[in-house]
């Protein structure tokens, strides 16, 4: 299943990707610097600051700075990946900011009932101005 992550709201994604990811299904995250994190830029800004700023380099936590890693590790979030079959699930999913060359003729699929254009949540931020706010070297 290749996914178009644009506009779409990143914890309903990871619920769903999750499972599929579970049952089997291979899964491509396409454009992930274009999902969104609903909720206020401040409080949400605050809490990727607090974890960044949490221990050493060298300890951790160590939070993701480029925005398909920030979609992976939420993701991982959702399964038991710490299990076999959690961490083989985990495996079966791919994230990407862009479309490669080898999925340039691939179908991309979007889940229209976890589009934030299609509800009333006016307040968001894509994982793009995460990533530049944690000083990643996403474009």
């Amino acid at each position: 299943m290749n996914i178009d992550g644009k506009n779409l709201i990143m914890g309903r994604l990871a619920a769903i990707v999750a499972k599929k990811a579970l049952l089997g299904e291979q899964i491509n995250i396409f454009n992930c610097d274009e999902i969104v994190i609903t909720g206020e830029k401040s409080r949400i800004f605050s809490d990727f600051k607090r974890v960044k700023e949490m221990g050493t380099h060298s300890t951790g936590p160590h939070q993701p700075k480029e925005s398909f890693r920030i979609a992976k590790k939420k993701i991982r979030g959702m399964l038991p990946y710490k299990q076999s079959k959690g961490s083989e699930a985990l495996a079966r999913i791919k994230c990407f900011n862009k479309v490669p060359e080898e999925f340039k003729d691939a179908k991309l699929e979007t889940i229209e009932n976890i589009n934030v254009d299609n509800t009333l949540i006016s307040k968001y931020v894509t994982l793009k101005e995460i990533s530049k706010f944690l000083g990643g070297k996403d474009e």
